[in-house]
């Protein structure tokens, strides 16, 4: 997948252009993109689904007006799987070391400010387990590859940088299931599935079940006041 540093707020932009007002997107929202994201759903075939979802939902009597970008999905997964046949055999080869035009200072910058923000964290540290050890480590490891970047005139790739912003949260995400109260994340799991009942029809399984997961753990991450560290966020 293309590494877009707009990917989030191009489709959000679109869809509210396409709506005809500036609904802010919601959590569920928000989660969707990251899923089409993490499943390399190139922006141009996110912005072709919405256009074919908002051509059909036009071309119906009016009622009640598209409230959530869920409304496109299975048209934007249609527009990638059209992308994908299209390009076989046409796929370009990155050279070693590109950062596709992410400068390392700016990725140094997004590094240091995400430590700072990990290190100042209230984090639960009640009963056995406590996230505090876990967003230290990540905070200093996010340093540490701060002060490479500085140092080398080759940068790592993108790929290698972004599988270690992957691990890292995967490791946050884990001990903040893992610490916070039972109680409240089951509020979060009920709220998710709330929310995503109207779509349960209209989506794939295994999307479903992935935008739940990206829904949890969007809402423990506003709770906690953390950031998110991939790439993507910059």
């Amino acid at each position: 997948m293309e590494n877009y540093f707009n990917y989030f707020t191009e489709i959000e932009e679109h869809f509210q252009k396409r709506r005809g007002s500036g609904l802010l997107l919601s959590t569920l929202d928000w989660a969707l993109i990251e899923t089409w994201k993490d499943a390399g759903i190139p922006l141009e075939a996110a912005l072709r689904g919405i256009d074919a979802a908002f051509d059909r939902y036009e071309q119906r009597p009016r009622s009640k007006k598209v409230n959530s970008l869920a409304y496109c999905s299975q048209e934007v997964l249609a527009a990638a799987e059209d992308m994908k046949e299209a390009a076989v055999g046409t796929e370009r080869e990155e050279k070693p070391g590109t950062t596709l035009g992410f400068e390392p200072t700016d990725i140094v910058a997004f590094f240091r400010r995400n430590a700072a923000l990990l290190e100042s964290a209230k984090l639960p540290t009640g009963g056995a387990i406590s996230a505090q050890p876990i967003a230290q480590e990540s905070a200093q490891a996010l340093r540490d590859m701060a002060a490479e970047l500085e140092a080398t005139s080759a940068p790592r790739r993108l790929e290698d940088l972004e599988r270690r912003m992957t691990v890292l949260e995967e490791k946050l995400f884990a001990i903040l299931l893992a610490s916070t109260a039972d109680e409240e994340i089951m509020n979060v799991r009920a709220q998710a599935d709330r929310e995503l009942a109207p779509y349960r029809s209209k989506m794939p399984f295994s999307q479903i079940e992935q935008l739940h997961k990206q829904y949890v753990h969007k809402r423990l991450l506003e709770k906690y006041k953390l950031p998110r560290l991939s790439l993507f966020y910059m």
